[in-house]
């Protein structure tokens, strides 16, 4: 069985795959809250490196970049993508929102968002020596 951090990792690798093939199909609502779940998970794989326990059951991306070890660390570009990430997760779900989310990702900002996503992860696996 894979340990906690593996297994968020593993996740997280899937979840790249399947933002990328929602961004190839032009699925941009799907392809930008993917991306919020790799960040969620990317920082919960931080957590459990730490406390070797299950992390947080939240989705707010802030308060667990706050509980990271490496937080102290992250760059202002990757405080700022959690932030933008953050109206993925909660409004894109409630119909009042969605017209507003989906006028906002567009190929080209939903290709950006996973490139900075990718390079959240990829900060985070090379901090963990993963």
């Amino acid at each position: 069985m894979l340990d906690k951090v593996e297994y968020w990792l593993e996740l997280c690798e899937d979840d790249l795959k399947a933002a990328k093939a929602m961004l190839k199909s032009k699925n941009f609502l799907w392809a930008g809250f993917i991306c919020h779940i790799i960040a969620e998970k990317a920082l919960k794989t931080a957590i459990a490196n730490i406390t070797n326990e299950v992390p947080p059951k939240t989705h707010d991306l802030p308060k667990l970049a706050g509980k990271t070890e490496i937080y102290g660390d992250m760059s202002q570009d990757y405080k700022d993508l959690l932030n933008k990430l953050m109206p993925l997760q909660i409004e894109a779900r409630y119909p009042e929102y969605k017209e507003k989310i989906t006028a906002l990702l567009t190929d080209g900002y939903c290709g950006k968002l996973l490139e900075e996503t990718e390079g959240f992860l990829c900060w985070i696996k090379e901090k963990l020596g993963k």
